[in-house]
């Protein structure tokens, strides 16, 4: 994500990368050909002659040009380093999931109220023009009660990070990958009153996958996916929402955004822009330079989905036991 990152804020008015940190000689270089993953170009070579190169992330919270720091770390550094990038007093972007636990996000959370910097996690789906145009369709009423969801998202176990393979960093394949969707939940549908979920982690064969159930008031929405197996196994994405006159649907398998509507029409969603991750930092930034919150993503609905995803983590390991959503 580094990576993808680096390549988003080319294009990005108002912001100015300045330093970059690393203990990776080759990537700290610039060179981040190696670099692969499930969405985004592949990595490539950066030009960093002109910016501050450091191997130690303290010695780069004592830059002073330094505003803000954007975190693509293993999920179980991101508690730790973004509570002290705001102590520094540096806004911080830092990728999903936000931490591991609750316990880490409510550090993060007061360290930026301490600190009066912003604090946004990187929910990118709430800057893909495919998942606007479902919110727009939700939540401006114009199609009634939601009344079923399904959001799908799996891929290949990642060979490219074995940190990702080891639950005390990254929190294992389903929670790294299906937070998108839980906080998708969260953002269209808000708080379900009850989580259960049932599936199967075997890291060691590449497999955690799971198939999750948000109750909300007489109807819920669900969440399958995870890894399949590695290398192989291709990246996909979809939603379905029924609601009283339509149906929203999608997939990344070539059916793009439409609405379904009651009266027997189909009607592709209009979307705008292209790049979500261009988007969502360039949001980042707007906020950082005008010292505003992130309404858009603000960190505790983040947090929330960290603990909605802990509790469906904690439903697997009991058969699908339902858990009540007091979060």
């Amino acid at each position: 994500m580094g990576s993808v990152h680096l390549n988003a804020l080319r294009s990005i008015p108002g912001a100015e990368l300045t330093a970059v940190c690393s203990r990776d000689p080759r990537k700290l270089s610039g060179d981040l050909s190696a670099v692969q993953g499930n969405l985004g170009p592949a990595g490539e070579h950066f030009d960093f002659g002109n910016i501050a190169k450091y191997t130690e992330i303290d010695a780069l919270l004592c830059d002073p040009r330094v505003d803000a720091v954007d975190i693509c770390l293993p999920t179980s550094l991101h508690a730790p380093v973004a509570i002290a990038a705001l102590r520094t007093g540096k806004h911080v972007l830092v990728e999903k999931p936000m931490a591991l636990d609750a316990e880490g996000c409510e550090g993060m959370l007061n360290a930026a109220r301490r600190a009066d910097r912003v604090l946004m996690v990187a929910q990118v789906l709430r800057f893909f023009p495919m998942y606007q145009a479902l919110y727009e369709s939700v939540r401006s009423g114009g199609l009634g009660a939601p009344r079923f969801a399904a959001f799908r998202r799996r891929c290949a176990a990642p060979a490219w990070s074995e940190w990702l393979a080891d639950p005390k960093q990254s929190g294992g394949g389903a929670f790294d990958l299906l937070i998108h969707d839980v906080d998708m939940c969260l953002w269209l549908f808000g708080k379900p009153e009850w989580v259960s979920a049932n599936g199967q982690e075997a890291l060691g064969s590449g497999i955690d996958v799971m198939a999750a159930e948000l109750h909300y008031s007489g109807w819920s929405a669900f969440i399958t996916g995870g890894w399949h197996h590695p290398k192989a196994y291709p990246f996909t994405m979809e939603y379905t929402v029924v609601m009283d006159r339509g149906t929203v649907d999608y997939s990344s398998q070539g059916r793009p955004p439409a609405l379904y509507g009651a009266d027997g029409c189909e009607k592709p969603l209009s979307m705008s822009g292209t790049d979500g991750y261009a988007a969502e930092i360039e949001y980042f930034a707007g906020c950082c330079n005008s010292q505003r919150r992130p309404e858009a993503c603000p960190p505790e609905e983040s947090a929330t989905a960290v603990a909605v995803m802990r509790l469906l983590l904690e439903s697997r390991s009991k058969n699908g036991a339902r858990m009540r959503c007091e979060v």
